[in-house]
């Protein structure tokens, strides 16, 4: 499995729908999720993007791991406050949302995993 690309489109209908529920967090998707907010010209979300690729295929049954190009979607961006990349957002079933923001080690995508995500 790879990370998969999100429009905003798809960001609504398989993340969480903030047009028509701006005030509540209401995540629609039925596994955990990490998002990649990134940019092509990016050095660290170059860095951190073959990082992404091994975990969606290592926690392929476990979490979703979505990208998000900040200069294809600036609405996302800007609905997220994003100002500096790579920022990831880390998604469990239930509670906030938690944002991380710079390139981390894979050590440390798996600890913000295991931390954040798979504690159920």
């Amino acid at each position: 499995m790879k990370a998969i690309q999100l429009t905003k489109a798809e960001f609504l209908k398989k993340v969480a729908d903030f047009e028509h529920n701006p005030a509540t967090w209401n995540y629609l998707g039925d596994k955990p999720a990490i998002i990649d907010f990134y940019a092509t010209w990016c050095g660290p979300c170059k860095a951190v993007s073959p990082i992404m690729e091994e975990l969606a295929e290592e926690y392929k049954d476990s979490i979703y791991i979505y990208k998000v190009d900040t200069e294809q979607e600036e609405d996302l961006a800007a609905v997220f406050g994003i100002r500096s990349i790579p920022s990831v957002l880390f998604i469990p079933m239930n509670g906030a949302p938690q944002m991380s923001v710079g390139a981390m080690p894979k050590s440390g995508f798996e600890k913000a995993i295991k931390d954040i995500l798979l504690t159920e």
